[in-house]
């Protein structure tokens, strides 16, 4: 059985995007960044992924200065270098680059002791899909209350 700790899940993506395929991925950090990533401050707003050449790069997440740290601690929001295999990241850049798709971290976690990145394939939804969803979301919580 895996040991798993969910750090944050970005719950915009879900509302925003269809996740069609989702992938797991280790990213480059220094010590700082992991030990306010186990103190769960991090953010998730604004940040995306991208295809540079032959890596991919987690742009824009901000992880929060470590208190304790002194000259150690980096910019809280820049470029991390994402682990994926190259057959990854060559499927990824042709499904963004042919098929309209986007690339969105979804959730933050600790898989045993490794900071690890759940990405997803995502489609755009329309602002009726939107409403769709959230119609499902609340007959759902309704049908839920009625059962209890």
């Amino acid at each position: 059985m895996e040991h798993v700790k969910v750090i944050a899940q970005n719950k915009k993506a879900y509302h925003d995007y269809f996740i069609d395929e989702t992938y797991e991925a280790g990213v480059v950090l220094v010590g700082s960044e992991v030990k306010s990533i186990r103190a769960g401050k991090v953010s998730f707003a604004d940040s995306f992924i991208s295809i540079d050449g032959g890596t991919a790069l987690l742009e824009n997440f901000y992880i929060a200065p470590y208190e304790k740290g002194s000259y150690f601690n980096l910019e809280s929001r820049r470029d991390r270098v994402l682990l994926l295999n190259k057959k990854e990241i060559d499927r990824l850049r042709a499904m963004v680059e042919r098929k309209g798709y986007t690339i969105v971290a979804t959730k933050i976690y600790f898989k045993h002791s490794l900071v690890k990145f759940e990405l997803g394939l995502a489609r755009g939804k329309h602002m009726y899909d939107k409403r769709n969803s959230l119609k499902e979301k609340q007959l759902a919580r309704e049908a839920e209350r009625a059962a209890v």
